[in-house]
């Protein structure tokens, strides 16, 4: 019953936004990107809000990043972007306490070059053995990257094997996916969250890294607290979180965040 009610408001909110329909400005990172594409359609025809999209990656060194943007005073009404980025946005006062949405949770995958052999990462040992044996490695340079060169190489006692032979592929919008690297054959093997990776042609998904290494990484949005459509901006988080977008946010390699 609270399930329906919820979904009841959600409605109500959304199609009474449709009857003063306003431009709601986006900011968002690649993992989510593609279902936010899909979803956001179907948002503007139910409402006849229009989205104006904004894209980069989630934290990084970037000047196309979410973070380096608003601080430049960029306009956004909501980011979607890493969950913990988005809650560091909100500590730091850029966006509004309690209005961070958890709309997908996400795992970091590996791909290597369409026909070459797939190595094994089934456990932690076979994962390690990999990394050492390859003869280079992409990463992105946003949140999994810098978990992977941060953390996690150096968890696995490997990261100046590793990162001597690794390269930092910026992504969208100047950019591009870590597989269109590995696709080319400038990487043997490539990492980014398993939604960047599982629709670029010329590679081969080997899987996602063992669970044991796994960060724990979501996507959520947050209304930003220079939001001039802050009402517009809750209803698209609300509707992107509804149980509708739940098959394409499994299609498009990610799970629903409930």
């Amino acid at each position: 019953m609270k399930r329906m009610i919820s979904a009841w408001l959600g409605s109500a909110a959304l199609f009474a936004g449709a009857a003063s329909a306003a431009d709601v400005h986006v900011m968002i990172s690649a993992g989510f990107f593609g279902v936010y594409s899909e979803r956001g359609k179907a948002f503007e025809q139910a409402t006849g809000h229009k989205l104006v999209t904004t894209r980069g990656p989630s934290m990084g060194d970037s000047p196309e990043a979410i973070p380096a943007r608003l601080a430049r005073g960029e306009a956004a009404d909501v980011v979607i972007m890493d969950g913990a980025s988005a809650e560091e946005l909100v500590k730091r006062g850029r966006a509004r306490a309690g209005s961070k949405v958890e709309l997908a949770l996400s795992q970091v995958g590996m791909v290597v070059k369409a026909g070459a052999p797939k190595p094994d990462i089934s456990t932690v040992d076979a994962f390690r053995k990999t990394l050492l044996a390859a003869k280079s490695v992409a990463f992105s340079d946003s949140g999994s990257g810098t978990y992977l060169s941060k953390t996690l190489f150096a968890k696995l006692g490997v990261a100046d094997q590793v990162l001597a032979k690794s390269r930092k592929v910026r992504g969208p919008p100047s950019g591009e996916p870590v597989a269109a690297v590995v696709a080319r054959g400038e990487a043997e093997l490539g990492f980014q969250q398993v939604s960047e990776l599982i629709h670029v042609s010329g590679v081969t998904f080997v899987g996602a890294i063992p669970a044991e290494l796994q960060p724990g990484f979501s996507f959520a949005g947050a209304v930003t607290t220079g939001a001039r459509q802050p009402e517009a901006a809750a209803a698209l988080l609300q509707f992107l979180a509804s149980p509708d977008s739940d098959e394409a946010i499994r299609r498009l390699g990610l799970a629903p965040a409930r």
